[in-house]
């Protein structure tokens, strides 16, 4: 397969080994019939996720060369969306769960899976190829300096497998950093036993100053820190214990 090298303002890195390829697409399951695939430029996924007869696959590209290139190398690719998915209300294109999987620009991974968020109850799995330190940030678990926002967000709902790195030499363009491919699959919390937006306001505002111990960092949001937490700084706390810590405040705001 050619590769036609990106535009450089979408934040793309074509990949160009096929074994890797192949093996991005061996690890999204095959529970889910429907499958949106993000950013498939020159179709390297593509053409691997067509061989998948289980498989109804969608998928969603902003740059319009490469629209114009998957519709002429692939005619049998019938759901075409030239979209931008950070905008797209891609959800309304499906009737019931999709899956999603991609080689995701690296500089809107993040707001790739604060959108994946917004539709959790719709995307039982995600196979993603992203920047490695976003990826080890989005599988880290709480005690680690990359545990963040996105970690505690993300596994609230998706249990994280880190499932390989990826070299930075099998792309076009070469990017400066290594990548890796991550596996998110969704757990069975429905709802979370807590007000939602506000643990995503104490996750944000607790990250945001994160050197900083919660009784400061979460004054704007409560004035009288639970105790419990007080002295301790974001990293220390899991994902549990967000969960709790937004529980204590919740109930100190209405009392």
């Amino acid at each position: 397969m050619s590769v036609v090298r990106p535009k450089k303002n979408l934040g793309q890195h074509f990949l160009t080994d096929q074994n890797i390829a192949r093996k991005i697409v061996d690890s999204l399951g095959n529970e889910i019939p429907d499958v949106l695939e993000i950013g498939p430029g020159m179709g390297v996924l593509t053409q691997y996720l067509l061989q998948r007869n289980e498989i109804n696959l969608h998928v969603i590209e902003i740059d319009r060369e490469s629209v114009a290139y998957l519709k002429q190398h692939f005619p049998q690719l019938s759901n075409i969306y030239e979209e931008d998915f950070l905008k797209a209300g891609i959800e309304n294109r499906f009737s019931g769960k999709f899956n999603i999987i991609g080689n995701f620009p690296y500089n809107i991974s993040s707001q790739i899976f604060f959108r994946i968020l917004a539709v959790r109850n719709r995307v039982p799995e995600v196979v993603g190829m992203v920047q490695k330190e976003v990826a080890e940030r989005i599988a880290s678990k709480h005690g680690n300096k990359s545990y963040g926002i996105l970690s505690v967000l993300l596994q609230a709902f998706y249990d994280i497998e880190y499932l390989f790195t990826v070299s930075e030499h099998v792309f076009l363009p070469p990017p400066k950093v290594k990548s890796a491919v991550i596996r998110l699959k969704r757990n069975n919390v429905e709802l979370l036993p807590c007000d939602e937006k506000l643990f995503t306001s104490v996750v944000k505002a607790a990250f945001n100053q994160r050197r900083k111990m919660l009784r400061n960092s979460l004054r704007e949001i409560c004035e009288e820190v639970p105790e419990k937490f007080a002295g301790k700084r974001p990293e220390q706390l899991s994902v549990s214990d967000f969960i709790e810590i937004t529980q204590l405040i919740e109930n100190l705001i209405k009392n």
